[in-house]
């Protein structure tokens, strides 16, 4: 393939927050970083489906992939020059299972575009949770004076499950804070800023050991209710809960429980299930719980230049013949 067969098409949301717009301006300036001399062409809201006829490339959002106007049952026809898709975002299980992706058609997404602004969110929670911050908020909402006092947070320990990329990152926070580090992984595999690794099966064994629990895990069917009521009732009371990346590894009511209880001493959630969380869920209620809208991993300035440097870097790649970057893999599901 030669760089003038390359067609990348991108196709954006209006209705996104500007962090995960992309725009003409954007794609320029990393065209222009990378080098490539290739044919780019946006579009929005999937208004002309027809530019799908000979992309080689595109470059979307999950929720694009959903809208009834895309022609996922269709797509070998509509887009038969069509041989990589790129996610915008790092989970795609609103995607699975992949039967809809067209036969030699890669699937990629932005895993590691996230790394520094989890790294600098996961030492914020690390020291809130430490400081008992969920309990003292709560405190303040019910205007109720109660001193907690809380020892240095180094030498404690913090149990990752799910050390990819953005696991990787809270490790790598962690040791900066001077926490003993556990981490889960499928592979049990080692990891530099990790002391221990274990598999998946011997997640009930070290629940008890945390300090602190940050679920980091892609969701997948075997990773959803990954911690249950059972499993939170293995955590020790002064263990603190945080989620990144997607909400649908916890059982909310039993989390809800266990803090109201003071089973577990606080969780800070950025992630939930369903997004946007509905006024109905009792998360929004809970004592020693904080709730960010799933915003601490999406750096404003960065997320959409570091994307975009990775599709370009991704279609100089395929020009070469070469493997994709977070190639996604349709039997694990990410």
């Amino acid at each position: 393939m030669t760089v003038t067969d390359l067609h990348l098409r991108f196709e954006t949301r209006a209705s996104k927050p500007p962090v995960f717009r992309i725009s003409e301006p954007l794609i320029a300036a990393a065209k222009a970083r990378s080098g490539l001399d290739v044919r780019v062409s946006l579009g929005e809201d999937l208004r002309d489906t027809d530019c799908l006829a000979d992309a080689v490339g595109l470059v979307t959002s999950n929720d694009i992939i959903r809208d009834p106007k895309f022609p996922t049952g269709e797509l070998a026809r509509a887009a038969p020059r069509l041989r990589w898709i790129h996610i915008i975002g790092a989970g795609i299980e609103p995607l699975l299972p992949l039967e809809w992706l067209p036969e030699g058609v890669v699937l990629t997404n932005n895993s590691g575009v996230h790394v520094e602004k989890t790294r600098g969110s996961a030492m914020m929670a690390l020291l809130m949770l430490n400081a008992r911050l969920p309990t003292i908020i709560t405190n303040q909402r019910n205007a109720r004076w109660e001193q907690i006092f809380t020892p240095r947070i180094a030498g404690k320990t913090v149990l990752i499950v799910g050390v990819g990329e953005m696991g990787g990152a809270v490790a790598a926070a962690a040791k900066v804070l001077g926490l003993r580090v556990i981490g889960v992984r499928r592979s049990g595999a080692p990891h530099p800023d990790v002391d221990r690794m274990a598999a998946i099966s011997e997640l009930e064994a070290v629940l008890p050991e945390a300090d602190f629990v940050v679920f980091a895990a892609p969701l997948t069917p075997e990773t959803r209710n990954l911690l249950d009521r059972r499993r939170i009732g293995l955590l020790e009371r002064r263990a603190g809960v945080r989620t990144v990346g997607r909400g649908g590894w916890v059982d909310h009511q039993a989390l809800v429980e266990a803090l109201r209880s003071g089973a577990i001493s606080g969780a800070i959630l950025d992630v939930h299930d369903p997004e946007p969380l509905p006024a109905s869920s009792p998360l929004w209620q809970a004592d020693n719980v904080v709730l960010t809208p799933h915003v601490t991993s999406d750096d404003l300035d960065e997320y959409m230049p570091k994307t975009l440097d990775l599709v370009f870097a991704n279609a100089a790649r395929l020009m070469r013949g070469e493997p994709l970057a977070n190639a996604v893999d349709p039997a694990l599901g990410y």
